[in-house]
């Protein structure tokens, strides 16, 4: 059992059952008081952002947690196959860890796993995405006075808001975590 003397900024402790990442960490010691930790951490269960403090020297418990690059392969049910490019393992990761961005990954992508005892914990896909857009309404010229915006189909089958000069057959830079057009990629 660790202490709060042994947390950093980054660290994965288990807090109230949920696995927590430290985001922010403090030594106070206000005035004629006791010192504490005061410590900011986000919830990778439902990723909200919580604030606690802790007496100083108090027991906490850190957790090992390791964070692996693996390739998407396809999907099996509920879960992906996930290959090691190094050692070539294949490994079963929940779908559910991805969230919304399951909708922007498509076979071969490389995303950050992080385990904590042979378990997946989280799962990041990564934070740009290039998609083709395979659908797309014909919107009226001349209406260019704001930002038009419009409905498009990606490979995946997710839709997206695009400007209106975005074509069927264009390639377009997508953020995974907002789901939000960036540009058109330039070939």
């Amino acid at each position: 059992m660790a202490s709060t003397a042994d947390v950093n900024i980054g660290s994965y402790i288990r807090f109230n059952n949920d696995i927590c990442q430290i985001m922010e960490w403090q030594h106070r010691t206000p005035g004629n008081l006791r010192a504490f930790y005061q410590g900011k951490m986000r919830n990778l269960r439902n990723g909200k952002l919580n604030e606690h403090r802790w007496r100083s020297g108090e027991p906490m418990e850190v957790l090992r947690v390791e964070i692996h690059e693996l390739q998407y392969l396809y999907r099996e049910g509920d879960n992906l196959v996930l290959m090691n490019p190094n050692s070539f393992e294949q490994l079963y990761v929940p779908a559910a860890l991805f969230g919304e961005a399951m909708g922007f990954m498509k076979e071969e992508m490389i995303m950050q796993v992080g385990f904590e005892s042979d378990v997946a914990i989280f799962a990041r896909p990564p934070k740009v995405v290039e998609l083709e857009v395979t659908y797309t309404e014909n919107i009226v010229k001349g209406d260019t006075s704001n930002k038009v915006m419009k409905t498009a189909k990606l490979e995946t089958g997710v839709e997206i808001n695009v400007p209106s000069f975005v074509d069927i057959g264009t390639v377009v830079r997508i953020d995974t975590e907002t789901g939000e057009y960036l540009d058109r990629v330039k070939k």
